[in-house]
């Protein structure tokens, strides 16, 4: 997404400028000597224009890599948090590196262009531990190639379950109170209304969930029993979330398929914005989100 580029005017170019007494004197000889200065001079400025493009690229590679890798939202399972079209960055400092940190696919149009990893080694680097309510990025446990973002609930040892659509954390309830209802902003339920509440985790980490139905086929679960070096992931948007609730298509998340916590939202639109449609752009653009932070 980054992209730069430059180029200079060599001396050769002295040549367009009105020199009479030169040429004058002498006018073949000038032509002559004029003409190899001007082609190295048009070759110079375009290896120089290489050499920045493949420097920018290099550089955006390396944030990438280890630091700062975009990401954006297809779906609506962590409503009202992130939204269907956001972008953001994730942190990839935050908990170390694993194998899975430095694997990732360059495509365009939807096309895969290029597939970077995932690296060759066990464990994490540098590594830190998830706290009990950070928005993470993971690789699906049942396809690696696939990248689900939700909320850390459980820890390692931790004993979950949700009761009547309540969640709770080794036997003790999460606190949650009934907030104003989320009216949805756009899209075809635009204008709809769902329950909304404020839940707060026993550490402090406070968010918005929401819970769309009674009765949804993960309001009621057995207990969770988290294993070792694993977590717990739930979208805020409660019955409408594939996440470690459902074992057979997410479970548990082991901590070397953790990518990175996610921070900023760079970047945000509404589903009639269009990029090959710039008309569409400003009012498609929600500015309202734009470097709000992701959590």
């Amino acid at each position: 997404m980054q992209n730069a580029c430059t180029g200079r005017i060599d001396r050769a170019g002295r040549s367009v400028l009105p020199a009479w007494p030169i040429i004058l004197a002498s006018a073949e000889g000038r032509a002559i000597t004029d003409k190899p200065h001007t082609e190295t001079g048009a070759q110079g400025g375009v290896w120089e224009t290489i050499k920045v493009v493949l420097q920018a690229l290099l550089i955006a590679f390396v944030i990438r890599t280890f630091f700062f890798q975009p990401f954006n939202i297809p779906s609506g399972s962590m409503i009202p948090t992130l939204l269907i079209g956001d972008y953001l960055f994730v942190n990839k400092l935050s908990y170390g590196y694993s194998r899975h940190s430095f694997n990732f696919t360059v495509s365009l149009f939807g096309a895969e262009l290029f597939r970077f990893g995932p690296l060759n080694f066990k464990g994490r680097v540098f590594a830190g531990q998830p706290a009990r309510g950070d928005v993470v990025v993971f690789k699906l446990p049942s396809d690696e190639r696939t990248d689900y973002i939700k909320r850390v609930i459980g820890l390692p040892g931790d004993e979950i379950q949700v009761i009547d659509g309540v969640l709770y954390i080794n036997g003790q309830v999460v606190r949650r109170e009934r907030v104003a209802d989320y009216v949805v902003p756009d899209g075809p339920y635009r204008g709809r209304r769902i329950r909304r509440f404020r839940e707060t985790l026993p550490n402090g980490v406070s968010y918005y969930t929401l819970d769309a139905f009674d009765g949804g086929m993960a309001d009621n679960t057995p207990v969770y029993k988290v294993p070792p070096g694993h977590y717990f992931m739930m979208g805020d948007n409660r019955d409408n979330s594939k996440d470690s609730r459902f074992l057979d298509e997410v479970g548990y998340v082991h901590n070397e398929l953790i990518v990175g916590r996610a921070t900023i939202i760079f970047f945000s639109h509404r589903p009639e914005a269009r990029l090959l449609l710039p008309w569409t752009w400003p009012a498609g653009i929600r500015w309202g989100r734009l470097f709000n932070a992701a959590h």
